[in-house]
Parts: structure tokens; C-alpha cells; sequence
């Protein structure tokens, strides 16, 4: 064939190709939906720190204004638990486990269950009202449905075919625009989402991490989510620091990990014969629960607790107690069902723990709780490469990456000493049995016509 005629063709068929609307629509939609996830997650972000501070205004701002949650929160907590078992099935949670289960399922109904634009909006308003409320919840979690929702829209409009492609690049993108931190949200795909390396699908979650962040840091700019730090490990007491962090924050995070996935499988059954009643009734004592650890803590342990997080890696301890409250106000908050995630409040339960031991053991209290903060959180995902990469893009310390990896690592070999099945894939199982039990039902109703 003349070289002359091979390359008129392939002029040709890149011609078609650049003027194809069919071949570019894919592509265009795609892109268009990981902006929209950075744009929502700014915005999801902007009005969960509103409602945080509407909560701590209206708390603080009378003489017995105190008493305010034993009101406030468990009402909260009853709104919340109402609207998403009446109008937003599958919004109870971090929403995590949700979109794992999605790419589990192959049909489109199943997936849509999970993962849609009406679950995205619910998510997002109900975890808005659970911060109004006190509640020991973060963002982040709920931005990884939200995301993942978004893209798997985008993808039924562009006529892609890649669902489980698409809720991987959806996840990766809302965990980078969260937090702004687009490494951990690339490895979180890889090593949380799918627990696998897919060649196919890295493009997708890179392009979906660049343009979320982009859209991201166009609206608020850079910035890095803790403040930077240049914290360093040089005594022994220092590496001393690194195993007690890692092991008993690893061990700490296997507890709550197995507690929660065992309390909640006791909960379903327990719910079964009057759901809606009987989950309303739990979210009730629960919000009333964290509504009096709040009391007692001084209001530590209300929202996210990003604040007292900031705080003690930048030195200033709190009480020796603050870790055991946030993690029992957190515990509560996911137990009760309602939409929010774990994320957010367990780097703080981390930092208070690794500062308390700071303390005690006298080492530096910002080391100590940064250190607590990869062992804790690496014991209750159990996801260790997603918890040093997280920690260190957002403290920006390039000073301790040893030091944080290593604590990751301990913290995850003793979380799986403990609780051997991982916290968010634990809990995804009952949407999976959910998803098929719905559609064997659905495939034995007799066929009319």
C-alpha cells in the first residue's frame, strides 16, 4: 500500500474523529461532571462549616443556652433519620460503603439505588442538618457518594459504559476536593474503593482528580487543610512515640471498627419488625447521648472537630479526655443511622489520642497527636497508604514521612490482628444482599402480557 494512501486515510479518520460529536460527546460529559464535583464539594464544604457555626452561635450565646442540645440534637437526629428512611433510602452513613457496594453490582437499577442525583442532594442537605444538629459527623464521607453519584450520571448521559470505572474516578474526585488533597484521593480509589490496582480505569480517576481540584481551587484556592507544619522525630522518646501511636492507635481503631460493624448488624435485626419506628427511636437516645458528651466536654465534641484537631497539632493540649468523648460521640452518631461520615471526626479522635500520650509521656503534644492521627486512622479504615499520603498532604510536612508511614503501618497490622474484615467493606455487605435480594424478588413476580 503507498505510503501516500496510509496517510490521506489516517487524515481522514482524525478529521472524522476531531469533528465527531458522538466520539467527543463521552468525553465532554465527563469532564463537565468531575468540575461539577469540585464546584458541589466547595459548596457542600461552605455550608457544613455554616451550619457548624450556627450550631456553636445558638449554643453559646445565653446564660442556660448550654442546655440547648439536649434539645436541639436529638431532634436533629430524629429529622434526619426520618427523612432519609422516607425520602432518601441508602443516604443513611458515610456513604463510602454505598458506593463500594455500587461497583460490586453490575445492573443499572441496582447501582442507581445506591448512587444517583437525588441521593447525591439528599446526602448533602441531611448531613448539613446533622451538623446544625451536634452531631459527631464529617463531610468528607458523604462527599465520596455525592461524587461518585455525580460521575455515574455523567457517564448514563455521555453513553460511557464504564460504571465501576466511573464511581472509582467519582470517589477519588470527591475525597480530593474534600480535603484538597489529590494524591490521597488517587490512592484512596485504588487502595480503599476497589482494593486493587486497574490499569483501565487510572486515567479516568487522574482526570477526575485534576479537573475536581482545579474547579476546587478555582472558588477557594490553595490551601492545605490543617495548616503546614515542619514537625520532625530526633529523640528516641520521639521514635518511641511512632510504635505506641501506631500499635495503640491501630488497636484503638480495630475497637471501634469491630464494634461498629458488629453493633450494627445487631441493629438491623433488632429494627426488622418496625424499621422506620424503632431506627427513629435509636437516633433519639443516641443524638440525646451526644447531646450530653457535648454538655460535659464543654462542646468539644460536637461536629467534625477540626477545630481541636488544628489546635493540638499545633501544640495546645486539650483535656487528657477529649479522645475517649469524640470517640464515643462518633460511635453514637454512626450507630444511629444517620447520613454522615467518620472521616473528619476520626483524625480527631487521632490527634487527641497521640497528643494525650504525648502528655503523659512528656514528647512533644503536635508530634505525638500527628503521629496518633496515622495510627488511629489507619486502624479504623485500615487503609494505611491512604492515611500517611492523607496526613501528609494536608499538614504539608515533608519533614516525618518515615516517621508517618511507619505509624500508618502499625496501626494497620494491628487493626487486622483485631478486626480482620475492613470497616467500610464490612458495611457494605447489607446494601450487596440488599441489591440481590431486591432483584430476585423482582425476577420471581410473575411476568404480565
Amino acid at each position: 500500500m503507498p505510503f501516500s494512501y496510509r496517510k490521506s486515510k489516517m487524515l481522514r479518520r482524525s478529521r472524522v474523529m476531531r469533528g465527531s460529536w458522538r466520539v467527543w460527546k463521552p468525553r465532554v460529559v465527563f469532564w463537565i461532571g468531575a468540575i461539577a464535583i469540585g464546584l458541589v464539594s466547595v459548596a457542600f464544604a461552605w455550608a457544613a462549616d455554616e451550619a457548624q457555626m450556627l450550631f456553636k452561635t445558638a449554643t453559646s450565646s445565653g446564660a442556660y443556652s448550654f442546655l440547648l442540645p439536649l434539645l436541639l440534637t436529638p431532634a436533629g437526629f430524629i429529622l434526619c433519620t426520618w427523612l432519609a428512611m422516607t425520602f432518601f433510602p441508602n443516604a443513611q452513613g458515610s456513604g463510602i460503603p454505598q458506593a463500594i457496594a455500587a461497583r460490586h453490582l453490575r445492573d443499572e437499577q441496582s447501582r442507581s439505588a445506591l448512587l444517583s442525583l437525588k441521593l447525591a442532594a439528599g446526602k448533602i442537605a441531611l448531613t448539613v442538618i446533622g451538623l446544625f444538629s451536634g452531631a459527631s459527623i464529617g463531610r468528607e464521607g458523604p462527599t465520596v457518594q455525592v461524587g461518585a453519584s455525580i460521575m455515574l450520571a455523567a457517564g448514563r448521559f455521555g453513553g460511557m459504559a464504564q460504571g465501576k470505572g466511573l464511581i472509582l474516578a467519582g470517589s477519588a474526585a470527591g475525597i480530593a476536593a474534600a480535603f484538597n488533597t489529590p494524591l490521597a484521593g488517587i490512592v484512596f480509589a485504588i487502595e480503599e474503593m476497589s482494593r486493587t490496582y486497574e490499569s483501565r480505569a487510572n486515567g479516568l480517576v487522574l482526570t477526575a482528580v485534576v479537573l475536581s481540584g482545579l474547579a476546587a481551587l478555582g472558588l477557594v484556592g490553595s490551601y492545605t487543610y490543617f495548616g503546614e507544619n515542619s514537625l520532625a522525630v530526633a529523640t528516641r522518646l520521639d521514635w518511641l512515640m511512632v510504635v505506641l501511636c501506631g500499635v495503640g492507635g491501630g488497636a484503638l481503631g480495630a475497637s471501634f471498627s469491630h464494634g461498629a460493624l458488629t453493633l450494627s448488624r445487631r441493629i438491623r435485626r433488632w429494627a426488622q419488625p418496625a424499621p422506620l419506628k424503632r431506627m427513629i427511636m435509636l437516633a433519639g437516645g443516641c443524638g440525646l447521648a451526644v447531646a450530653v458528651i457535648g454538655i460535659v466536654s464543654g462542646g468539644q465534641t460536637f461536629g467534625t472537630g477540626y477545630d481541636q484537631a488544628r489546635s493540638m497539632l499545633e501544640g495546645e493540649m486539650l483535656s487528657p479526655l477529649f479522645f475517649l468523648e469524640k470517640l464515643a460521640s462518633t460511635f453514637l452518631s454512626m450507630i444511629s443511622g444517620i447520613p454522615g461520615g467518620i472521616f473528619a471526626p476520626s483524625l480527631a479522635v487521632g490527634v487527641g489520642f497521640g497528643g494525650t500520650l504525648g502528655t503523659l509521656l512528656g514528647a512533644s503534644v503536635a508530634l505525638s497527636a500527628m503521629l496518633g492521627m496515622a495510627g488511629y486512622f489507619a486502624g479504623v479504615v485500615q487503609a494505611p497508604m491512604t492515611a500517611f499520603v492523607i496526613i501528609i498532604e494536608m499538614t504539608g510536612n515533608h519533614e516525618a514521612v518515615i516517621p508517618i508511614m511507619a505509624a500508618s503501618m502499625l496501626g494497620y497490622i494491628t487493626s487486622r490482628m483485631i478486626a480482620p474484615v475492613p470497616l467500610y467493606h464490612g458495611l457494605s455487605r447489607p446494601f450487596i444482599a440488599q441489591a440481590i435480594r431486591a432483584r430476585r424478588g423482582a425476577d420471581d413476580r410473575p411476568q404480565v402480557g
